[in-house]
């Protein structure tokens, strides 16, 4: 998602898209993406419970399911307006079809609860950072 927010900003020229014959619904990769807030809260919750329990854990993050390479380019486009230019080339060696987190261990153990789960608001979210990155940047560049 990110390499596509950052082409879409004019960082680099295309999004390559690493094969479209996967076993899924479009032929590209699905993978779990999870909001930065709901990233946030699962770590103050892991703290939380490493302090009161004085042990660790190993927790997966995310909302238990997916969306594919050509879902996050599509809304991605309609959440910037902007066409995100793609080139399709081969499957990537060791690529999976799905990468999906299994969540239930982190919302029983932690009492986490995602908020965010919504693709274009994930979207949204990192398309506004990424646009304030740039423009900073742009400012610093000035000075």
């Amino acid at each position: 998602m990110t390499r596509t927010l950052k082409v879409l900003n004019g960082k680099y020229d295309n999004l390559k898209i690493y094969g479209t014959n996967y076993l899924t619904h479009d032929g590209t990769c699905i993978r779990d993406y999870i909001h930065v807030s709901d990233l946030v809260s699962a770590h103050i919750k892991a703290l939380e419970y490493l302090i009161k329990n004085k042990t660790s854990d190993i927790f997966n993050l995310g909302y238990g399911r997916g969306y594919s390479v050509l879902e996050v380019v599509n809304v991605s486009e309609e959440v910037t307006g902007k066409k995100v230019p793609v080139m399709i080339t081969g499957q990537r060696e060791g690529d999976v079809d799905k990468v999906i987190a299994d969540n239930q261990k982190a919302i029983n153990k932690l009492n986490w609860k995602p908020q965010f789960d919504s693709l274009s608001d994930i979207i949204k979210t990192a398309w506004d950072w990424e646009k304030k990155i740039t423009d900073n940047c742009k400012i610093l560049h000035k000075a």
